[in-house]
């Protein structure tokens, strides 16, 4: 079995140099700066464990592969804003004995949000989605920190349309040997359903900073309960506070002074998008489709775009200022 992981970003390239660790094949799927840096210094990945530079094969597309091998895994940790353009290209590609990776290749979509495994479905025909659980940081070109400890991270994993298969619980295996939990679950969007509600708050953290405030917890507050009311209009379960805890509890702790999350990484390196759309944007989505209000999500996922697309740096609006905006909001609809 041969992983290539297509987005070898903080996520990506964690779970891709854990995977080498075992003696996995892996091949690293980057581009620019950080494809450069990974050819020419490897990945140099910091753990719990210390650090460890991994000198793996680097594409930034199939064909430097040449044909894809029948046991190949795919494993998208692009962003969700990147997933089409990464889907289409990799679909395409051709697999020794007939066919195409679409047809015949696992994807997995290690992404927040839930979007990704919608447009893997309308592309792949063997989708599965991973709710990811995994803290680390990405802000210079060959370098990546995930400092949880005693594991990794968690990562939820089943069929995107439902159920689990035999080839899951193989690569569930090799994921536990890597150093994380990777539970295997007859619905894991139900996972990323309940992951996504915390995920509402990386706008909050790019736009006014990672640093903990009562501001910030208390307009995460509302984004979330807009998120539930959503959810019950329109059907849509997900994992209680206390199977998330459960789920955690002691494996993957996250030490103090970590860098912000995604979207804020995703400001400081000066990506120019953020995954705004597809967190509070999807929030939005479900309200204007049931026709519940949700003008705290729209106004995290708007500001959180402003500062991607002008390369505002993270951090740099109050939280009082983007709670008057919620406010204002609010007001109107």
């Amino acid at each position: 079995m041969r992983y290539i992981i297509i987005g070898a970003g903080a996520v990506g390239a964690t779970i891709g140099g854990r995977l080498a660790q075992t003696g996995a094949e892996v091949v690293l799927v980057a581009r620019g700066a950080h494809a450069q840096a990974l050819r020419t210094d490897g990945l140099r990945l910091t753990t719990a464990a210390g650090t460890r530079v991994h000198r793996l094969p680097v594409a930034e597309g199939p064909g430097e592969l040449g044909e894809l091998r029948p046991d190949d895994v795919l494993l998208l940790a692009v962003k969700t804003q990147d997933a089409v353009a990464a889907l289409d290209t990799w679909g395409d590609a051709e697999v020794a004995g007939g066919g195409t990776a679409a047809q015949r290749l696992p994807v997995l979509c290690a992404q927040n949000g839930v979007e990704s495994e919608r447009l893997a479905l309308r592309r792949f025909a063997h989708v599965y989605g991973v709710c990811v659980w995994l803290p680390s940081t990405f802000l210079e070109p060959g370098v990546v920190s995930a400092p949880c400890a005693p594991l990794t991270g968690i990562l939820h994993l089943g069929r995107a349309a439902g159920g689990t298969d035999g080839r899951l619980r193989r690569i569930a295996a090799g994921l536990e040997e890597a150093g994380f939990a990777a539970p295997v679950t007859e619905d894991v969007m139900r996972w990323k359903y309940a992951k996504l509600l915390g995920n509402l708050g990386n706008a909050i953290q790019a736009t006014t900073g990672p640093e903990p405030a009562a501001g910030k917890a208390a307009l995460l507050l509302r984004a979330i309960r807009e998120a539930k009311a959503v959810f019950g209009a329109a059907g849509i379960g997900y994992a209680s506070e206390a199977e998330e805890s459960a789920a955690r509890d002691g494996r993957a702790e996250q030490p103090p002074g970590v860098r912000g999350g995604s979207s804020w990484q995703s400001l400081a390196r000066g990506t120019g998008s953020v995954e705004a759309d597809y967190l509070n944007g999807e929030i939005c989505l479900l309200g204007r489709l049931h026709g519940v209000p949700t003008p705290v999500n729209e106004v995290l996922r708007h500001a959180a775009n402003i500062f991607a697309r002008e390369s505002l740096p993270p951090g740099s609006m109050s939280v009082a200022d983007l709670t008057a905006l919620a406010d204002e909001a609010a007001a109107r609809a």
